[in-house]
């Protein structure tokens, strides 16, 4: 019997090829359609040069048809990603980057005859500790024609961070909202009347958007747009992007560790217990930090050279461990704005093409730091349920209980409340007991929280 082939969910619009996957392995069909494309983008030293700078996953070619399709004009095998990340996770000075490579990308190709046939985030994906672009099959021939992806680019990069920027408010949601693109006119909707007076964003967005609503100016019906006027554009868009803020405001949780460094011994002697557990584990290659703040724990991770997801649902949080890792280089740490309580869904054609992030996370390791009281008090999510996610994503998990008595929950409960008798370090055991055996158990000096080292139960 033949290995099966698994084409990948997310890939079937474009017809110049699709990704697949066989024996676990992930492969790229080039067909015959874009052969001259492919074979000028790599005979002219524009693949060679993109992956020497670091812009583009590199590939190998393999001379083989593995599908068995006519169409197959040639099969890639690309490094392999250990986690796929949407925009709608990214935080706003991760968006703004993987903007600027794309400008960066469709300037670097101009020199080699070529451009960018679309503009979308998902083209663009972390790979260790930096930003990079995925797919092969997006560089086409240079023709004297209006740049197509232009709007694609403003609805899916420009617009979204020009209403961050302008309504100082992280809203990566409205991407999950219109994957595809926020469309012109909502963009201009929500921007305030005052950014009329920006140059840059009035042409690329406002004045685009009355052009595209009057149907002038469409692709087919222009004859010439010189390589000249086609870089002033990108680089007018580059200045804009450039200019483009988040604004500087903290949020609760901003200054967490350095409330919590204040609590005599605290910190200090959580990582001292974690270390000695990480250091007997093995095999541990894969870990999520989930509610990871600013990455306190997923740096003690990271520097033993485990690939870490570090996720949290506050979006300043993470703008901040990423705007940290450009500085520090880090290559094992991938920040994600995630919302345990509500996480990332399988969404586009048949619910498909974007994975849900528990059905992506597959991690040797699992910290859940400073996070059950959260999920179990301020969201109401029972404590057996939270034990079975955990089980689905990890081989290993690192847990903090956070007793009833600690003054962050009496904190939480003046709030609301207090209907949570079943929130007890009994009930906690019992539950996650169904799910994961005790390795470990440690009380954090100078505290009342106590952290355990579980390992999962295989059904």
């Amino acid at each position: 019997m033949l290995p099966t082939i698994i084409a990948h969910p997310s890939s079937f619009r474009d017809p110049s090829g699709f990704i697949f996957e066989k024996e676990g392995t992930i492969y790229r069909q080039v067909n015959v359609l874009f052969r001259e494309h492919f074979d000028y983008f790599t005979n002219s030293g524009c693949y060679n040069h993109l992956v020497k700078n670091g812009l583009l996953i590199p590939h190998e070619q393999i001379n083989q048809n593995l599908t068995g399709e006519t169409t197959c004009y040639i099969t890639l095998k690309p490094e392999r990603i250990p986690f796929i990340s949407y925009p709608y996770e990214w935080s706003f000075d991760m968006l703004k980057d993987a903007a600027l490579l794309t400008l960066r990308l469709m300037k670097e190709a101009l020199h080699f005859g070529m451009v960018l046939k679309d503009a979308t985030p998902y083209n663009i994906q972390w790979y260790k500790g930096r930003l990079l672009f995925i797919d092969t099959l997006s560089f086409e021939k240079y023709e004297e024609v209006p740049w197509i992806a232009y709007r694609q680019f403003c609805e899916s990069f420009l617009g979204p961070l020009l209403i961050m920027h302008y309504t100082k408010i992280p809203l990566q949601q409205l991407q999950m909202a219109w994957p595809d693109g926020i469309p012109l006119v909502v963009i201009k909707s929500l921007l305030p009347k005052r950014s009329r007076f920006s140059f840059y964003t009035y042409l690329h967005i406002y004045l685009h958007q009355k052009i595209a609503a009057q149907g002038h100016g469409r692709y087919k019906d222009i004859q010439k747009f010189s390589k000249q006027k086609l870089v002033s554009l990108i680089s007018s868009l580059e200045l804009l992007v450039n200019k483009l803020i988040l604004n500087a405001k903290r949020s609760t949780w901003s200054d967490y560790y350095d409330e919590v460094s204040l609590r005599n011994s605290y910190l200090e002697e959580k990582k001292n217990i974690i270390n000695r557990w990480l250091n007997r584990l093995e095999t541990i290659n894969t870990a999520a930090d989930l509610g990871s703040n600013k990455g306190e724990f997923s740096r003690l991770l990271a520097a033993k050279g485990i690939h870490t997801i570090a996720t949290d649902y506050d979006p300043y949080c993470i703008n901040d461990l990423y705007t940290s890792i450009k500085v520090s280089h880090e290559k094992n740490i991938q920040p994600v704005i995630v919302d345990l309580a509500n996480p990332s869904p399988s969404i586009g054609f048949n619910n498909a093409e974007r994975s849900s992030f528990y059905n992506r996370l597959d991690a040797d390791l699992v910290l859940a730091l400073a996070l059950i009281h959260h999920l179990a008090i301020s969201k109401n999510i029972p404590l057996e349920n939270i034990a079975r996610i955990f089980h689905q994503t990890s081989r290993y998990l690192i847990i903090e209980f956070v007793p009833k008595e600690d003054v962050k929950i009496k904190l939480m409960l003046q709030q609301k409340k207090d209907i949570y008798s079943s929130y007890t370090e009994e009930n906690f055991i019992a539950s996650f007991s169904n799910f994961f055996s005790i390795e470990e158990k440690q009380i954090i000096p100078d505290s009342l929280r106590r952290l355990y080292l579980m390992k999962k139960i295989e059904a």
